[in-house]
């Protein structure tokens, strides 16, 4: 029997995680793959002479639902043959290596300027709030370049607020985003296994700029046309992601705009719309692999 391990973060637990982590043990065990759930604690370690040592059991796989890096690269390096790749994880997890990885792709994005690394948290920042003004103009968006379900994302609509924003960021990772506004309040999420488009919905919120359903937005069916599965198919082959989630916003003349991509989507909302087994489809892929 074939035998795999689903890796959780250490400390962080969710309904949308342990609807994940159910639906992918009821898929596996259709397939007569044994799995057992692990929280990331003592997963793995570098003894005195320089040999990684891992406390996991033996597997055919990991399904890794963690972002810890480190640990997945060592858990790699070690044997484990992981879904999704620890290189492909990191790039989806920190926004602005994402936009640098589909730069010169012709994958539409919204003009995006990184945050100068600051160690000096009293410096004069007037040269910096002028020219990304002058770039970006008002309204923009300033996200941090790690976080989940719309968290660390800000809407700026004046300077004042901008200066404020920046500070209160001016020690962590982020960007400054042209606002596309064509895309108030609702987006595209497309979930791509295997390269392609398996499952989509519209996301709305009708109360927040961000269209999450964990910021209280709604999902409905729609149809994806090709432009927007292309881009989708696209960013997720690009960033080397067997299963992953692409926001896409509705470009100032209709076309996608890519705005995040999330190697570890929650789908319970969007199996619930669209009535497609995501979390089949992704097992079903895994085992092809393994």
């Amino acid at each position: 029997m074939k035998k795999g391990i689903i890796i959780l973060n250490a400390f962080a637990s969710s309904e949308g995680q342990e609807y994940q982590v159910s639906r992918f043990m009821e898929e596996f065990s259709k397939l007569g793959i044994e799995t057992q759930s692990i929280r990331n604690i003592g997963s793995v370690y570098i003894d005195e002479n320089g040999s990684i040592i891992s406390n996991l059991p033996e597997a055919d796989f990991i399904l890794y639902l963690d972002k810890d890096i480190h640990i997945a690269t060592l858990l790699e390096k070690y044997g484990y043959k992981l879904f999704n790749t620890a290189r492909s994880i990191a790039v989806s997890d920190d926004k602005m290596d994402t936009y640098i990885a589909l730069a010169k792709s012709g994958i539409n994005m919204p003009i995006t300027v990184p945050s100068p690394l600051c160690y000096n948290l009293k410096i004069d920042d007037h040269e910096f709030i002028s020219y990304v003004l002058g770039k970006l103009g008002l309204p923009m968006v300033v996200k941090e370049c790690y976080g989940s379900f719309g968290k660390q994302v800000h809407l700026v609509e004046s300077p004042e607020q901008l200066i404020d924003v920046r500070k209160s960021m001016i020690d962590r990772k982020h960007l400054y985003q042209q606002f596309i506004g064509s895309s108030y309040g609702f987006d595209t999420r497309v979930i791509v296994i295997g390269g392609k488009a398996f499952a989509w919905f519209k996301r709305f919120n009708t109360a927040d700029f961000r269209s999450n359903i964990e910021l209280g937005g709604s999902g409905e069916l729609c149809e994806l046309s090709d432009d927007y599965r292309e881009c989708a198919e696209k960013a997720a082959k690009m960033l080397n992601l067997e299963y992953c989630g692409i926001d896409l916003l509705r470009g100032f003349n209709g076309e996608p705009v890519l705005c995040e991509v999330n190697s570890n989507a929650f789908f319970r909302g969007i199996e619930r719309v669209t009535g497609k087994n995501v979390a089949k489809a992704y097992c079903e892929l895994i085992n092809s692999k393994i």
